[in-house]
């Protein structure tokens, strides 16, 4: 599914089980020795799709090691993002010479628990929810709102190597064509030679899933 929210030149690979065969490097495994079941679960299945998304890029497989802030590392020459949540695992890669970032988010399709909204809405967003919200009931837009600002943070960070709050960005939704703008409302940084202001993504709702993505 997230394939159709990202160009040709990103490669992807997702799971919404944990399969058997997918396995850690020894590096990897050390990071999650005394992980409860579920993060072992969902951390393993992220990289077997992390590295399915490298082989379509022709590279061989590596390990995706935490790095700053826990951005995932990767290969020279690679730029990516993973995510994951219950029933669904998902990575999306790319060279850097076709593509400068690339951020994407799995949420389940339900409302957000009491109190996050107001932690990661800005005045612009609260004032466009509830008319989005009352003309297209079947989606959860307060949990959309939050998987975009999460793609807009993991597309934000390589590219800054900068801490980006939900407070940073005012998101705005298309409820019809599927996409959504992040308006940036701090000084955004410079690809090809100028000033990103903000970021344009997509989205969908499908299978009890929403799902984000961005790429630049």
């Amino acid at each position: 599914m997230i394939e159709e929210l990202l160009p040709d030149a990103v490669a992807c690979a997702e799971a919404f089980d944990d399969p058997a065969d997918a396995v850690l490097f020894a590096e990897e495994e050390a990071l999650i020795a005394k992980a409860v079941d579920k993060r072992r679960r969902e951390f393993t299945t992220a990289r077997h799709c992390a590295r399915q998304a490298m082989a379509k890029l022709g590279l061989p497989p590596a390990a995706v090691l935490p790095g700053e802030r826990g951005a995932p590392q990767w290969p020279a020459g690679v730029v990516g993002t993973m995510t994951h949540c219950a029933g669904y695992r998902a990575a999306a890669l790319a060279l850097d010479t076709e593509v400068a970032s690339v951020g994407i988010d799995a949420e389940p399709h339900d409302v957000l628990p009491d109190g996050v909204l107001k932690a990661i809405a800005v005045p612009a967003e609260l004032a466009w929810l509830p008319s989005v919200s009352a003309a297209h009931p079947d989606v959860c837009w307060d949990r959309l709102l939050f998987s975009a600002k999460e793609s807009v943070y993991k597309t934000w960070f390589p590219l800054t190597r900068k801490w980006l709050g939900f407070e940073d960005a005012s998101v705005t939704v298309d409820p019809v064509g599927g996409t959504f703008q992040a308006r940036l409302l701090v000084p955004g940084p410079f690809v090809a030679g100028a000033e990103l202001t903000g970021f344009t993504g997509r989205w969908m709702v499908r299978d009890g899933l929403i799902l984000t993505a961005i790429s630049v």
